[in-house]
């Protein structure tokens, strides 16, 4: 009987073991990174921390990702363009979009070339949003015209493509 707990120790151990070198191991987290980007892009700050939020040693995830971007598997530009194309079609406007990828570790740098690249017109783009959640007649009063107004500048839309989105109509 004294024989259980010891092949039961040594089981643990190997365990154990093995869970901190799956961790630890640049494969294991190579093939971790992979399916991630397999499902979306992401930008390397932000696959970083997801892979050291997932317990993988920082350290080696940080080599592994390099080693993904100098591959041209992970691509910072190529996930900010996707970004920026996702959030046009949620409706979004460029102050939102840059804060957005700003947070996600992105240049500023970058954030403006996607931008620029997208050569969306951010007018049409409000004005298309306030119709969606407002329907197409224009408000009556101040105060109607002021919430929908601070929605647009919500959304991330500057000041003077709020304000054609009153105009155009």
């Amino acid at each position: 009987m004294s024989t259980l707990p010891t092949v039961h120790e040594d089981i643990s151990d190997l365990l154990s073991d093995a869970e901190e070198d799956r961790f630890s191991c640049p494969l294991e987290i190579r093939k971790k990174a992979m399916d991630f980007l397999a499902r979306r892009e992401y930008g390397q700050a932000e696959l970083i921390r997801k892979l050291a939020d997932k317990g993988y040693r920082r350290n080696i995830v940080e080599t592994v990702v390099r080693q993904l971007t100098d591959e041209g598997l992970q691509d910072d530009d190529r996930f900010a363009e996707a970004f920026v194309q996702s959030r046009i079609n949620q409706g979004k406007g460029p102050v939102r979009i840059r804060l957005d990828l700003g947070h996600r570790g992105i240049a500023d740098a970058v954030i403006e070339l996607a931008i620029e690249e997208t050569r969306s017109d951010w007018r049409g783009l409000a004005q298309a949003v306030r119709r969606r959640k407002f329907g197409a007649d224009l408000p009556k009063d101040f105060k109607e015209k002021a919430r929908q107004m601070r929605f647009l500048q919500y959304r991330g839309f500057e000041q003077d493509h709020v304000q054609a989105a009153f105009d155009g109509e």
